[in-house]
């Protein structure tokens, strides 16, 4: 049985006990439960998280534990500092040393983030970047794994971490059976953003909210504002304008946009040749995507595929160590 060390401190998110869920549901998908989840803090004792409500823990350094991981707070609170001086030396202890959001914070204060790869909440990542220069930030990815070290994005995203976390000790058919029990997708891949900005999208009227569905369900094809006027049955002149002020942006920029991150998620999801997925996604061929990638990501679709590629080998690569 491995054993998880959940560490938490005054303010600690709830949310973040949601992660715990995971090893709950992994327990229950092998014979024999695979897991020891024990909450730790610094002194033990009840801990209240940033809602009021306390959890029994024990004193952090009493017991050894195979994985270590540090919850996040709703604001980025200072790290007690007998927390730092007992976490500096967590890498040499503990086989996989993680945070859930803002606990990146955390181990970024005792010095385990130098020189590596990390994430947060995309909120407070650029603040991360700022204090602690010496680490590598990607403010938009799921989580992030550089050795023994695994950073999460918010705390939601603290259950894809620790789904892969499953899926690297007990294999991919009890990590699908856990996200399954979770009602989540298997596992959202590491290198996967973070948020979509279309999600700030909101149109008042129906005829623009249909010709965005239209749109979305088409992005392999032509998408003119002649042709999305027809679908909102208003002249082309009378339909930019409207669309403009509903959206706050031009209709061609808008379905540059859709077809960017829907491009994006195939090159995290498959295998498929950049050329295909430029065809599938309205691009027509890989140079208009590519300047359409550096626009919206300031890198080219190469860069994004091998970035989410690296955080794929770096999980197998862990468990392979391991």
């Amino acid at each position: 049985m491995q054993s998880i060390g959940f560490l938490v401190y005054p303010g600690f998110h709830l949310l973040s006990l949601g992660a715990l869920s995971t090893f709950e549901f992994a327990n229950r998908a092998t014979p024999e439960p695979a897991y020891e989840v024990v909450p730790l803090s610094v002194a033990g004792g009840p801990v209240p998280s940033s809602i009021g409500v306390c959890i029994d823990t024990i004193e952090f350094g009493q017991c050894s534990f195979d994985t270590l991981i540090v919850s996040g707070s709703l604001t980025v609170l200072p790290p007690p500092p007998e927390l730092i001086d007992r976490l500096r030396d967590a890498p040499d202890m503990y086989r996989r040393v993680v945070s859930a959001c803002t606990g990146a914070f955390v181990l970024a204060e005792a010095g385990l983030l130098d020189g590596r790869r990390a994430t947060t909440h995309w909120f407070y990542a650029r603040e991360l970047a700022a204090r602690y220069p010496k680490i590598k930030v990607d403010e938009d990815r799921i989580f992030i794994t550089d050795g023994p070290i695994w950073t999460s994005a918010g705390a939601s995203a603290a259950i894809d971490l620790t789904i892969a976390l499953v899926e690297q000790d007990l294999g991919v058919e009890v990590a699908r059976s856990v996200a399954r029990k979770l009602v989540m997708y298997h596992r959202r891949p590491g290198g996967q953003s973070q948020f979509s900005e279309l999600l700030d999208i909101v149109p008042k009227s129906d005829r623009i909210q249909r010709t965005l569905a239209y749109a979305r369900r088409n992005l392999q094809t032509e998408l003119s504002v002649t042709q999305l006027a027809k679908i909102a049955n208003l002249s082309p002149r009378q339909f930019s304008r409207s669309f403009q002020t509903e959206t706050g942006q031009p209709p061609a920029k808008v379905i540059e946009r859709m077809r960017v991150e829907a491009a994006r998620l195939m090159m995290e999801q498959s295998r498929h040749p950049i050329e295909v997925i430029a065809r599938q996604t309205g691009f027509e061929d890989r140079e208009r995507m590519r300047r359409a990638f550096l626009r919206a990501f300031g890198q080219p679709p190469q860069a994004i595929r091998r970035s989410g590629r690296l955080d794929h080998i770096d999980v197998a690569e862990s468990a392979v160590e391991a």
